[in-house]
């Protein structure tokens, strides 16, 4: 029987969460504008960005098989994980803005997600491992509120550091890439490492029963673990829960439209804002500080609504919330091309410096999406949580991935190979499929048969 934990101790065992979402939050905001920076064209991104699903597809069950009949005394099943992989994102988060070429910059991205699903799929079945059934809704809510916490302080990072008078988006490397994005590169090594090592110092692992360590041991002794994880996977995949089948609909709609949305939007903004898309252009940097900001701000939205949750999870069903909340992110997705950043709707004393910051109409989309992205990184994870066994916890969350990584390996190959063109090869365009595909993945979810 495993014993409630407290609200530190939830707190302190997905802090890591943290580390490694600040570092995928740098990706969404920078990596479109780092290859433009370095020459791509806007036709190209696509592909650019296949390394982040294709690791994640690759990685994720694998690792989550392996750490399921993993176990160290001293180390525990999903920590030494957790530490690998925060230790190669960091030095790829390092590494990234010094790339002299698009394929260099590629590379690093390939290694760097590869590190990063290291260390986020055993995270999800951290909170099975550790916490009772009653509280899997408030462990995977506290990873909502770490993404939302984690990618905010990523994209307003290089905002900061402007308004603070350090650098501007014109100090620039020899590669084009600007002073900026580097140091949020390297606040983001630091912060992946930082905060998972917090995790693995202050946090214990269950310890398997008599029962399971004996099979752990037997297991061991035949040394085909390839043989073996492939064997869990496959039997997995087989057995799979229907709730977890009726989800696949859902995540596919929603991971398509948010990939559509990281890939395209500096250049739907510079675009629909400035009528421009040429990355020489200031601009074209004013569009990507923007993105920084608008990205920042529906993770701030993210964090306060991930608590908000929490009670209304109560009352309503899970897949009902979802299609709310995603009802609601399509519907700001399609309303970006009427929103004006002339427009002031708000202003607030600058904590960075002096005079105010303006908010603007266009902010308006980004407290929708913020609401969709709390629950796209919670609900899914209830559902799923409540409804595979117990002891495949590791090998069910990384085959759960796949639902998010497939879609953007389709939406990559889609867009890449005719989808672009026959939007008129608008990245406007891409951004409004995006919020279409948002709201069919919520009328998705209400079929899902739970209890």
């Amino acid at each position: 029987m495993k014993k409630s934990l407290n609200f530190w101790q939830i707190i302190n065992m997905n802090i890591g969460f943290f580390g490694i979402q600040f570092s995928f939050g740098l990706q969404q905001s920078n990596m479109s504008p780092i290859y433009k920076y370095l020459g791509a064209e806007e036709s190209e991104l696509p592909i650019l960005w296949l390394a982040g699903p294709v690791t994640g597809l690759i990685v994720q069950p694998i690792i989550g098989a392996i750490s399921d009949v993993t176990w160290s005394p001293k180390w525990g099943r999903r920590k030494p994980f957790f530490l690998i992989g925060a230790i190669v994102a960091s030095i790829s988060l390092v590494l990234m803005p010094f790339s002299s070429t698009i394929w260099m910059a590629a590379g690093l991205l390939w290694i760097l997600d590869a590190a990063n699903n290291i260390a986020l799929e055993p995270y999800r079945a951290f909170v099975s491992d550790k916490l009772p059934e009653k509280q899997y809704s408030f462990g995977f809510l506290i990873q909502s509120f770490f993404t939302g916490l984690g990618i905010t302080l990523a994209n307003f990072t290089p905002a900061i550091l402007v308004m603070l008078g350090f650098l501007t988006m014109n100090d620039k490397l020899a590669n084009g890439i600007p002073h900026v994005t580097y140091y949020a590169f390297f606040v983001g090594a630091a912060a992946s490492l930082i905060t998972i090592l917090i995790t693995v110092l202050t946090t214990s692992e269950i310890p398997p029963s008599e029962a399971e360590e004996k099979q752990l041991k037997e297991q061991k002794k035949e040394d085909r673990i390839i043989q073996r994880t492939w064997n869990d996977i496959v039997s997995a995949l087989f057995e799979m829960p229907t709730p977890m089948k009726q989800l696949i609909p859902v995540m596919f709609f929603s991971w398509y439209a948010m990939f559509c949305y990281w890939q395209y939007l500096t250049s739907c903004l510079s675009l629909s804002l400035y009528n421009t898309t040429d990355q020489a252009s200031p601009y074209f940097a004013q569009a990507q500080l923007l993105t920084g900001n608008l990205n920042g701000t529906y993770n701030i939205v993210c964090v306060f609504v991930a608590f908000a949750m929490i009670p209304i999870a109560r009352f309503l069903r899970a897949k009902v919330l979802h299609c709310i909340s995603l009802v609601i992110g399509g519907i700001g997705l399609l309303s970006i091309p009427s929103l004006s950043d002339q427009v002031e709707i708000l202003s607030i004393t600058n904590p960075f410096g002096s005079g105010r910051i303006i908010i603007s109409q266009i902010y308006l989309y980004a407290i929708a999406l913020g609401i969709t992205w709390a629950s796209m990184m919670s609900m899914p994870y209830q559902i799923v949580a409540s409804s595979i066994p117990k002891n495949k916890m590791g090998v069910y969350m990384g085959i759960f991935n796949m639902f998010i990584v497939i879609p953007m390996i389709i939406q990559i190959i889609t867009i890449q190979f005719g989808v672009y063109d026959l939007l008129g090869g608008n990245p406007i365009n891409v951004v409004l499929l995006g919020g279409v595909f948002l709201i069919l993945g919520g009328l998705s979810s209400l079929r899902i048969d739970q209890k």
